[in-house]
């Protein structure tokens, strides 16, 4: 953006065409974080959550994610898989919690770290990696490839023995 000079006899042609091609960038913008929006969502939906009235906005770096329900293990999830996608900043969570919240905290990777490092981190027990592969099949793959800065779920432990 800025101000630009033109030459005054050549203005009025000039504008109208500066304006089209304004409007045709515009619209391709509007496009393509509509793409990217319907991208992100179809990310949430074949990752099999249950959050209804699923709609997710991006702006800028940002994506709002909007919904409802009863599983506080999707609501994290979803806001895990939409913050570790390359280019998104933040997560703003505008998921609707309707049943009782478990206690679960997030993690970001750190270097040097493995599932069994953070699970012993956690829970006292490097053998219960897999109980953090479980809870991230969303966001890790393989238990034995996690990046820093990789944001994870750390699930409460059920029946902690």
């Amino acid at each position: 953006m800025g101000i630009f000079s033109f030459i005054k006899s050549a203005g009025e042609a000039y504008l109208k065409k500066s304006t089209l091609t304004a409007r045709k960038k515009q619209r391709s913008k509007e496009m393509q974080n509509q793409r990217q929006e319907g991208i992100l969502e179809g990310m949430l939906y074949s990752a099999g959550l249950k959050i209804n009235q699923l709609e997710v906005e991006l702006e800028g770096q940002t994506v709002k994610v909007y919904g409802e329900t009863k599983s506080a293990a999707d609501r994290e999830k979803a806001i895990l898989i939409l913050g570790n996608v390359d280019g998104i900043e933040n997560v703003e969570d505008r998921i609707s919690l309707l049943g009782e919240e478990a206690h679960t905290e997030f993690y970001k990777v750190q270097k040097g770290d493995s599932l069994s490092k953070i699970a012993k981190k956690f829970y006292g027990d490097p053998l219960k990696y897999n109980i953090l592969f479980e809870a991230n099949k969303e966001v890790i793959k393989d238990p034995n490839l996690i990046y820093p800065g990789q944001v994870i779920r750390i699930p409460a432990l059920v029946n902690p023995v």
